[in-house]
């Protein structure tokens, strides 16, 4: 690098004499390990005449430096381009990856270095380090600076989630290794409305320099797909950019593991099969290498490329020429009895036609939070967890439709629109859209969530979008929509005061107020297919 660091390098070169194009991968996560495939993959994309080049960021595993996330990514994708492109062995470049190096390929994009011909970004985001600033803080994504960004490799402990203030949780791991998460230190010190961690300089963000190609890769399942949709929707709404934007959307979560194979049998899991990895990797792998040959290899028509192939739930892939598709319609749905929402898991209703009015309250106390029904949502559906073990809280206000005579097909965004209210000076909301079958069963679909500054007792408009979804509701379903103000500990919890949540001991229960009916019509907005 130019400031005389090393980053470690693996070059797999193809049968035969280059130059070739080359496809480059940088990871936080182990260049060499299985956890990142990287060995389990060079075969596939040397087979296919590229050069493959996979790298431990700076900071990490083998490479030297200080360990820190995001800050440096963007020189460092620049000399490494630099460094590929003065081989004699390298042709055009592009990069492949997802999560964190997904996010190293918008940093290259930002450090304009004109090798770079084409990305594909998986279950990521160009702004990935303002998702763990968002309004309710997801404190699993600091779990993950503190396991992943405390010095070269990572690690794991047990946590004792019950200590406050909840910043000093990770406290006894750092002990125990000797180090600290640098990274987490500077998300625990940033001020209101500043992202410590942000990599980009003025007038630097990947968007404003885009020229090349994108494939986009996201998971309909996967804990960072709201970000990452936002960036693809940004993109493709963008008369200069929306050209160079392609999208494919499976029935994934953050780790690959597939909706089809819910509950997923020991022969289906590639994290500890290696059959199973192998049989994964075409899929995973397919459609990069296809957007590759388009564009770096120039042995494909780009216009054989769908703009848009997406997944319907676990049933069938479509093509469309836009996400949205075209053809797809937005469909309100009203809550309504909200004093019936904390009765038990049916609660109150959600209905076609204006309802009367009526007020669900429930009391948010810190002392008893709302567990998260996922250990691990990076491993979504590898746990996948019936939704019913919070559904009789009296602090989980649900709302249940009717069962469906006919099958309704979801394809695009879904938000809550709610009137809200607090004897707290701010609040949090938590939402989840979910599907229940004939047996029961309760299976989150999409989830979000939000801050709001100052509800008092009087009714606060609050939208919380719930990221996209495509995804089939059967005959004899049934939509239920979970309304809430904790989710713990995958998110910091409010403390039911005006101190800041990460850094508060003490408490207070607070009486929370949802609005339905009338003047304050409470929603839930689906966009279906006709």
């Amino acid at each position: 690098m130019r400031d005389g660091v090393c980053l470690a390098t693996d070059v797999y070169f193809p049968a035969g004499t280059g130059p070739w194009p080359v496809v480059l991968v940088r990871s936080p996560y182990d260049k060499g390990s299985r956890y990142t495939y990287m060995p389990w993959l060079a075969p596939h994309v040397t087979a296919r005449g590229y050069a493959f080049v996979v790298q431990d960021v700076r900071g990490k595993f083998r490479s030297e430096g200080k360990t820190l996330p995001f800050v440096h990514e963007v020189d460092d994708g620049y000399d490494t381009l630099d460094w590929i492109s003065a081989r004699s062995w390298a042709g055009p470049i592009g990069m492949f990856g997802e999560s964190y190096y997904g996010f190293t390929q918008w940093a290259a994009v930002a450090s304009g270095h004109p090798a770079l011909r084409a990305i594909v970004p998986r279950v990521a985001s160009a702004d990935l380090s303002r998702w763990l600033s968002e309004s309710v803080e997801p404190l699993y994504g600091a779990q993950w600076l503190a396991e992943c960004w405390t010095g070269r490799l990572m690690h794991v402990w047990p946590i004792d989630w019950s200590h406050r203030p909840v910043a000093e949780v990770f406290e006894a791991g750092f002990e125990a290794i000797g180090e600290r998460s640098a990274g987490l230190d500077r998300l625990l010190r940033r001020r209101v409305g500043h992202d410590p961690l942000h990599p980009y300089g003025a007038g630097e963000h990947p968007f404003e320099r885009l020229s090349i190609p994108v494939l986009h890769c996201v998971g309909w399942f996967d804990n960072l797909l709201q970000q990452h949709v936002a960036d693809y929707m940004r993109l493709a709404a963008d008369a200069r950019l929306s050209h160079l934007q392609y999208l494919v959307a499976d029935s994934i979560d953050h780790e690959n593991y597939r909706l089809d194979d819910v509950p997923v049998p020991d022969e289906l899991d590639h994290d500890a099969n290696d059959e199973a990895l192998e049989r994964m990797i075409p899929a995973y792998l397919g459609p990069a290498l296809d957007f590759f040959d388009a564009f770096l290899r120039g042995s494909r028509d780009p216009s054989t490329l769908p703009r848009v192939r997406w997944r319907l739930g676990a049933v069938e892939w479509r093509t469309s020429s836009s996400w949205p598709p075209p053809e797809s319609r937005e469909l309100p749905l009203l809550l309504a009895d909200a004093a019936a929402a904390t009765r038990d898991e049916q609660g109150g209703t959600i209905q076609w036609s204006v309802p009367e009015s009526s007020v669900a309250k429930w009391t948010h106390d810190p002392a008893d939070l709302v567990p998260s029904t996922v250990v691990d949502p990076f491993t979504f559906l590898h746990e996948y967890p019936d939704e019913r073990v919070v559904e009789g809280r009296a602090d989980v206000l649900t709302f249940t439709g009717r069962p469906l005579v006919d099958p309704i097909e979801l394809a695009g965004p879904i938000r809550a629109e709610l009137w809200v209210g607090s004897s707290a000076p701010s609040m949090d909301v938590h939402v989840k859209l979910v599907d229940v079958d004939p047996q029961g069963r309760a299976l989150m679909l999409v989830r979000g969530q939000r801050k709001i500054a100052t509800p008092g007792a009087e009714p606060v408009a609050v939208t919380v979008d719930m990221a996209h979804m495509g995804y089939r509701l059967d005959r004899g379903h049934r939509l239920r929509l979970h309304v809430a103000s904790s989710d713990f500990p995958l998110y910091v919890p409010h403390p039911g005061t005006e101190a800041a949540p990460w850094f508060a001991t003490e408490t207070a229960a607070s009486r929370q107020l949802l609005f339905c009916g009338g003047t304050h019509a409470s929603s839930v907005t689906i966009t279906i297919l006709p």
